[in-house]
């Protein structure tokens, strides 16, 4: 409980003046003296003890009108948060060599566990995953659901789909999944480790058409320079790790970026993609807007309707109940 005016509350200093006041005025009234020899002490009645009833309450109601005057409030406060957030597509490549272990395990399963980190703080984003490698498909939809859109991310597996590297099918798909977007930033995660050989869609056209629909493309080419572990099949049938050159088409993926106003990143090993993801984790914020309610309600009828109540009480009982009383 606050109060609108809390200065009048000094005013409560006055109530025990006026008990002392009165104290000392029933003192000072002179009281006839008698002989008390041989005489018995008088019972003490009732209206002996109701005596000091009325002043009690007449001091209370004075406190209660002081309160009502202070002006006492309830004060009740809400918030409303409103999250303008972002649409992330994000696009993964899952193509044999994202098997390669130049990360650990591997370059795919490397790249699911941090997406899925930089998933978890996204709250108030809707998220969509596309997979590509010959073709593409959209794993999962936007959604706001950050836990369906990472077990959709922990299902990805290389394999499932005609092997290579369709990297305009995949930002096309991605940004099929933009196209009735109503956000006001949309974006395009694309993480691939290789070189467009597959799809009908050129990387270019996928940039422009990006372009045309206000979506933001981050490219990131994973695996170190070099020659890395890659997967390959012996003439048995049988999968076996050999050392391969990394080959990645960083000037498409610059490209992309350049045209849809994105960045490129290179992630040669897992701790550098960590902090690729957290860069653009802080380059799109979602805009977060706090506004606050706050409401009094006035008490001070109640501290008035109590104080009225006493006074009444006083009146009842000096001058009607110990008038009557022996």
């Amino acid at each position: 409980m606050n109060f609108q005016n809390p200065e009048i509350l000094w005013l409560l200093l006055i109530v025990p003046l006026l008990v002392a006041y009165h104290i000392w005025i029933g003192r000072r009234r002179a009281t006839l003296t008698v002989s008390t020899v041989g005489a018995r002490r008088a019972p003490r009645t009732l209206r002996y003890w109701l005596r000091p009833l009325p002043i009690m309450l007449r001091m209370a109601a004075i406190a209660l009108f002081i309160v009502a005057l202070a002006r006492p409030v309830e004060q009740h406060s809400e918030s409303e948060t409103t999250i303008e957030g972002v649409d992330i597509v994000l696009a993964m490549d899952i193509s044999g060599s994202m098997l390669a272990q130049d990360f650990k395990p591997d370059r795919l399963e490397a790249s699911k566990s941090i997406a899925a980190e930089f998933i978890a703080d996204r709250e108030g984003d809707r998220i969509s995953v596309v997979a590509f490698a010959g073709e593409a498909f959209t794993q999962c939809p936007l959604t706001s659901d950050r836990g369906a859109v990472q077990t959709s991310l922990s299902r990805l597996r290389s394999g499932v789909i005609d092997d290579g590297t369709a990297i305009g099918n995949g930002l096309a798909t991605a940004i099929n999944r933009l196209r009735e977007s109503s956000a006001k930033s949309k974006v395009v995660v694309l993480v691939t480790d290789g070189v467009n050989n597959s799809g009908q869609i050129s990387p270019r056209m996928a940039a422009d058409i990006a372009h045309d629909l206000d979506v933001k493309v981050y490219t990131i080419g994973v695996g170190r320079r070099g020659k890395a572990p890659m997967p390959a099949m012996d003439p048995f049938g049988n999968v076996m790790m050999v050392m391969a050159d990394v080959e990645i088409d960083e000037d498409v993926l610059r490209e992309i970026a350049r045209v849809t106003g994105g960045k490129y990143f290179r992630a040669e090993n897992a701790e550098a993609l960590t902090k690729i993801y957290e860069e653009i984790d802080q380059m799109e914020k979602s805009k977060v807007q706090v506004t606050d309610y706050i409401s009094y309600e006035e008490l001070f009828v109640g501290w008035l309707i109590w104080g009225l109540a006493l006074l009444v009480a006083e009146l009842l009982l000096s001058r009607i109940v110990l008038n009557r009383l022996p």
